[in-house]
């Protein structure tokens, strides 16, 4: 039965302990084949929401995988979700839903409960290693997802709240999605928003200008642009947009004609 010849791993893990080595471990003892990508382990301990966005923004760039997501407690239900562009495995407290969207929508969902696909011992608290790297090694190497657990409807799978986006004549108020290692401050509104604002702005009651690249604003100066994810962007050139404009995930911001 075809399997994925490539797992990736989401997790807000760290790298200081031993915890990601272990789920490659099981990976490679199950599925010895298969490849790993990480996508990050540099996710705060339990930000979902930042899991969630990484992981969606990251999955149309991968190739067909299996991929395992965990941030949070570890005591949620396990599922997986299968997709047209691979299936995806993790809890069941909105992590996965954003990445099964953009992978072509989730089709089947079941509940991880085949307990012979786990580890012998479950420890309770590390269940990227003891559940959900085990079964995504089971998937790679051609096993069907539904004989991990039973179907469950698609409707009862938790969603994070939509994030907020709103415009106007030359205006534009959107969430704060992410804040990269650079500072830059990712809104979660489409490329498509950036169109109906003027080449000067005010955003967050600084002023900016609308650009292309970063160093379309002058050193120190902010620029409103569309990131790599084809969304609407705030930087600064030389410095952190986010120390300027003192947001963090979820505030608001708006931006507007100058």
């Amino acid at each position: 039965m075809a399997g994925y010849d490539w797992i990736s791993l989401t997790t807000d893990y760290g790298l200081s302990d031993g915890f990601v080595a272990s789920c490659h471990g099981v990976i490679a003892r199950t599925a010895p084949a298969a490849r790993v990508i990480d996508v990050t382990h540099a996710v705060a301990p339990g930000d979902v929401r930042r899991a969630a966005s990484v992981l969606a923004q990251t999955v149309p760039h991968l190739p067909p995988a299996v991929h395992v997501a965990v941030a949070g407690p570890g005591t949620l239900r396990p599922i997986g979700l299968r997709t047209p562009g691979g299936v995806l495995v993790g809890p069941d407290n909105g992590l996965l839903p954003w990445a099964a969207d953009a992978l072509g929508g989730a089709e089947t969902a079941v509940m991880l409960t085949n307990t012979d696909w786990f580890l012998p011992s479950i420890s309770g608290t590390l269940p990227g290693r003891d559940v959900y790297a085990p079964v995504a090694a089971r998937i790679a190497a051609g096993a069907p997802l539904t004989d991990a657990g039973p179907r469950i409807p698609l409707a009862d799978l938790a969603r994070l709240p939509d994030p907020v986006v709103a415009s106007g004549d030359g205006w534009l108020e959107a969430e704060v999605t992410t804040i990269d290692r650079f500072g830059n401050v990712q809104l979660a509104a489409g490329a498509d928003a950036i169109g109906t604002l003027a080449d000067r702005l005010v955003v967050g009651g600084v002023q900016a200008v609308r650009g292309t690249t970063i160093s379309d604003a002058p050193r120190g100066g902010l620029v409103v642009y569309v990131d790599s994810a084809g969304r609407v962007a705030v930087a600064v050139h030389g410095g952190r947009a986010a120390v300027v404009l003192s947001v963090v995930p979820g505030d608001l911001i708006r931006v507007a004609r100058a």
